[in-house]
């Protein structure tokens, strides 16, 4: 049966890295997976899926204009394909969301989604809550802070370092400028210190 999944975590857990062994476990049984990465983020190349430790493969990309409900019965059109997996689905529309819902309905396709779930402020992608409110299933993606707690939030450096609280959502980059930290951690990078108990 076809599910729509999201896997989520901060900056830096894996997320590609598990993307693309997941895909390359389709081909090495033989099946054919279609990869899609947001065309905004070029860090990889344009169509590139790339991960830190140093692999990668090629993808189609998606904008906020494309329909990806066409998108994908276009492409099922074209011959087999057992699985979709999109990277930085925290750029998804929600109405894009829902177009992959419809997909998997539909098509009976399944998709499964790798993003983010809070950008550097702690408020959810609108993608990301979509996905979180229709996914049939969510998985999370660990990573730690440098206390050893789970990361669960990302905090936006400046060149010199220093926390940012403002600024647009979408900001390409990668360990330069974010960092992944426990809740207690992130609120201290963003002036929130803890308070003092006797």
């Amino acid at each position: 049966m076809a599910k729509l999944y999201f896997h989520f975590s901060t900056m830096n857990a894996g997320k590609s890295t598990i993307l693309l062994q997941a895909a390359h476990n389709y081909r090495e049984r033989g099946m054919v997976p279609y990869l899609l990465t947001a065309r905004l983020d070029g860090r990889a190349g344009h169509g590139r899926i790339a991960s830190r430790i140093g692999i990668g493969a090629e993808a189609d990309t998606f904008d906020e204009t494309d329909d990806l409900f066409l998108r994908l019965a276009d492409r099922l059109a074209q011959g087999p394909m057992a699985c979709v997996f999109i990277d930085e689905a925290q750029f998804l529309t929600p109405k894009q969301v829902w177009q992959l819902a419809r997909a998997v309905d539909d098509l009976r396709v399944p998709i499964m989604c790798y993003g983010l779930r809070v950008d550097f402020r702690g408020e959810l992608f609108p993608g990301s809550a979509t996905l979180l409110a229709l996914a049939d299933e969510m998985r999370e993606v660990r990573t730690i802070c440098h206390c050893g707690k789970k990361a669960t939030m990302v905090v936006r450096m400046d060149a010199d370092g220093a926390a940012l609280r403002d600024g647009a959502q979408v900001q390409i980059g990668g360990n330069e400028t974010y960092v992944a930290l426990c809740r207690r951690h992130w609120r201290e990078a963003m002036g929130d210190h803890p308070a003092q108990t006797d």
